[in-house]
């Protein structure tokens, strides 16, 4: 995870290059479900970015269900890409579903009638 790829002169924003690099490891298996990543301080010290960019991308892989981040704790995988991307299809599912009138245990009934 530490031969990373952040360039300043990309338009993507540096938290978004961040996050990418941490994605690839976790797929590439630089990284596994259980294993603890290195402090944020120490990330940003490697991709020489700031503290703040890294926790920014952190908070979006943990949003995405690729990470778990707890205070005193550190910072966990617990997913990989394939889920994280299940997770995002479900909350689009979840979201479309309410915006249609579909209660949860509507939705869940949808799936299970679906299996």
């Amino acid at each position: 995870m530490f031969d990373v790829n952040i360039d300043r002169d990309d338009p993507a924003h540096l938290h978004e290059q961040v996050a990418v690099e941490i994605r690839r490891a976790i797929a590439e298996g630089e990284a596994k479900p259980g294993e603890r990543l290195p402090p944020a301080r120490h990330l940003a010290a490697v991709m020489g970015v700031n503290t703040n960019t890294v926790l920014r991308a952190l908070r979006a892989l943990r949003d995405e269900g690729l990470l778990e981040m707890r205070p005193r704790r550190g910072i966990r995988v617990i997913g990989t890409p394939e889920e994280s991307e299940i997770r995002r299809k479900v909350a689009e599912l979840v979201q479309v579903g309410r915006q249609q009138g579909f209660t949860r245990a509507d939705l869940l009934q949808m799936v299970a009638d679906a299996s």
